[in-house]
């Protein structure tokens, strides 16, 4: 039996994991301009581990994978010919990719230092995080937030509607 048979035989035998060790139910899939830069970007911005790359032909990534605290982030570099486009080929993204940490301004000042765009500067929110945003220079926006103080949900409700529309509408 050769090798490669073998193989075969032993995967056949052992169950596969659906979702794979590391993998949540939602993991983010950025398209970047340049994925191999916006890796190493966020390497210096988030902490991240570079955990793998699948180049293609050109050099291009067609696979990436990171990892940014407990959770994973997959990228690929743009491919135009199969309309795969990053924010910025776009004009923009409505979506934010959220960073729950322990100290958001030292990671907000860590992702700036590295290149980030500030969007949001970092100050206390009312609904209990210290919460800013900043853009990648890929085009993608990221909010960093620390729990700073809980807030119940009646206090949550007015502070929200004084936010949206001023102490008029809060009754």
């Amino acid at each position: 039996m050769s090798s490669k048979t073998a193989t075969k035989e032993a995967s056949a035998t052992k169950p596969v994991d659906p979702v794979p060790n590391g993998m949540h139910t939602v993991t983010p899939h950025l398209v970047c301009a340049g994925a191999a830069e916006a890796i190493d970007f966020y390497v210096k911005a988030f902490g991240a581990t570079d955990i793998c790359r699948v180049p293609g032909q050109d050099g291009k990534l067609m696979h990436a994978m990171i990892g940014i605290g407990d959770s994973l982030v997959m990228l690929v570099d743009e491919m135009p010919d199969f309309g795969i486009l990053g924010p910025k080929a776009k004009g923009g993204s409505s979506v934010t990719i959220h960073l729950q940490v322990k100290d958001s301004d030292a990671l907000f000042d860590q992702a700036v230092k590295a290149g980030a765009k500030v969007v949001m500067p970092i100050t206390e929110q009312f609904w209990g995080d210290r919460y800013g945003v900043v853009e990648d220079p890929c085009g993608h926006q990221w909010s960093i937030a620390t729990h700073v103080r809980d807030v119940s949900p009646e206090e949550l409700q007015k502070a929200a509607a004084s936010a949206c529309c001023g102490e008029s509408c809060v009754a």
